[in-house]
């Protein structure tokens, strides 16, 4: 058992540190929000867990089954990361110094809603932790504690990336530099949504 774990730990913190859509979120959420970004972190990471007991209780690989649930999710998903992005453009030119909060979504919320919302972060936890699964281990304890690992790794990750916007805090709250974050960040994100809602499953 102790195997499997330390395995799926090198993958999963290869996995981890691979630039994605939470790694963006948190930066931007650091970059614009200071500790703030740490709601952001938490967020996310529970969303992690929360993928986790379902596919330890086999409710996502039953979601990842139905095409309509499947592509319910995916919309709504993508559908949601356009919102955030379109927020971050429109904020972009009409505020200069104040962080775009989205209608009042709260950093926390931000990072929870990506990851529930994301049907791909189901698939990878149906996927992936399977495979670092010996062969008459319990499948319920030892999943949810491979969801765990991946959640302290993702956090372990997020801390230095919100260590390292503090050095440069001086150069990001410049407004021109600002509002140039929110556009990346917005573009990425609607270009993310778009994706994760209109690709072939």
């Amino acid at each position: 058992m102790l195997t499997a774990l330390a395995a799926f730990s090198l993958a999963a913190a290869l996995l981890t540190v691979t630039p994605g859509l939470d790694t963006a979120l948190v930066l931007h959420t650091a970059a614009r929000e200071g500790a703030a970004a740490w709601r952001a972190a938490f967020g996310i990471a529970l969303g992690c867990l929360a993928w986790g007991v379902l596919a330890a209780a086999g409710l996502s690989a039953a979601l990842l089954a139905s095409s309509t649930l499947f592509a319910t999710l995916r919309l709504a998903g993508g559908a949601y990361l356009v919102w955030l992005g379109v927020a971050l453009l429109w904020g972009s030119t009409v505020r200069s110094s104040k962080p775009v909060d989205a209608r009042g979504v709260t950093p926390f919320r931000r990072g929870l809603l990506t990851n529930l919302l994301n049907p791909k972060v189901g698939l990878f936890y149906v996927a992936f932790l399977p495979q670092f699964i010996p062969a008459g281990s319990n499948v319920l304890a030892l999943t949810l504690a491979m969801a765990a690992i991946h959640a302290a790794l993702g956090l372990a990750w997020f801390a230095l990336l919100i260590g390292a916007t503090r050095k440069i805090e001086p150069w990001l709250a410049r407004p021109a530099v600002s509002r140039t974050l929110d556009r990346l960040t917005g573009g990425l994100f609607v270009a993310l949504g778009a994706k994760l809602a209109l690709n072939a499953r």
